[in-house]
């Protein structure tokens, strides 16, 4: 009897640990798993976690969680922190197409650097070629390039010149354009007519630009056109210290060409110690045909200086 009870008291012994382990088991491997679905992603274990130091000291307390967190600076900016400032430099690069080269030099005489080298040629066929005589890779590009006269040679060109620096891994691509062609065409006058300013911002989004620096746009509602930010830029303060150091009579009026231009012509006869203003009543009969009908304002004797956007016949 006594040795049965002892093997029945083992028995139910070693199920009762075996049970227990299983249920130990079990229940860690619950919370295990609860762990893992609870736990956030973003939560950094207490060897991992950050924590923000002032004057030496961390701070957050005791508790690992209770630890101010901030996120990491980017790895490519903290290796841009990290460079001296002659290697810093080293990564803007100013690139000319053949618009207007001069222009180009004088802005990288300005900033302190070199012109980039770049190859532009045309073959026999008047196709463009252009090809990048240094290193691009991870720089920050500005091309200079305004599409003046001839507009479709120079804007091609540009769009060339961006494919290349895309293709040789540049890190973004700034395209500076003093004068923004088909920039007239905005809007839809008549039927049946194309909107050029929408057409050309779009080309130079999907050339690969990443920025446009442009001059005095036509309209201001042309740079919704673009799916890209853009730095407009205005000539006006240049113009105002221009006349501010010339000698001129304080008896002067400005003029508006057309009656479009009326709120550029104010703000700018504003800034001239609130300048009369004279408008041109101007009628086109057509494309670069125009005929003045009347003159508002009084211009008799006095210096007139007329503002525009745009000259194209000065008629």
């Amino acid at each position: 009897m006594a040795a049965t009870a002892a093997a029945s008291r083992s028995s139910s012994l070693l199920l009762s640990r075996r049970h227990g382990a299983s249920l130990s088991s079990s229940s860690s491997a619950s919370r295990a798993g609860a762990s893992r679905l609870r736990a956030p992603r973003c939560v950094l274990g207490t060897a991992e976690q950050l924590r923000v130091v002032e004057a030496g000291k961390p701070v957050g307390g005791a508790d690992p969680w209770a630890a101010a967190w901030t996120p990491k600076t980017p790895a490519q900016e903290a290796r841009l922190a990290a460079l001296p400032q002659e290697a810093r430099d080293s990564r803007l690069k100013i690139f000319s197409g053949t618009a207007n080269r001069p222009l180009a030099q004088e802005i990288a005489s300005y900033l302190g650097v070199d012109l980039g080298k770049i190859l532009i040629k045309r073959f026999a066929d008047g196709e463009i070629y252009v090809q990048l005589q240094e290193s691009v890779r991870g720089c920050d590009v500005f091309l200079v390039q305004p599409t003046c006269s001839p507009v479709n040679e120079n804007l091609m060109e540009l769009f060339i010149m961006i494919d290349a620096c895309r293709r040789a891994s540049a890190r973004s691509i700034t395209v500076v354009i003093p004068y923004f062609g088909y920039a007239r065409a905005d809007r839809k006058a008549q039927g049946r007519e194309a909107i050029t300013a929408k057409l050309a911002a779009n080309l130079l989004t999907e050339a690969g630009s990443d920025r446009v620096i442009v001059c005095d746009m036509h309209s201001a509602q042309a740079l919704g056109y673009f799916d890209i930010p853009v730095d407009h830029i205005y000539g006006q303060p240049v113009i105002l210290d221009y006349l501010a150091s010339k000698t001129i009579s304080k008896d002067l009026v400005v003029v508006s060409p057309d009656v479009g231009g009326v709120v550029r012509a104010r703000a700018f006869a504003k800034k001239l110690s609130d300048a009369p203003l004279a408008i041109v009543d101007k009628r086109r009969q057509g494309h670069n045909l125009s005929e003045v009908m009347h003159l508002i304002g009084d211009v008799k004797g006095k210096v007139a200086i007329m503002v525009d956007d745009m000259i194209d016949t000065a008629g």
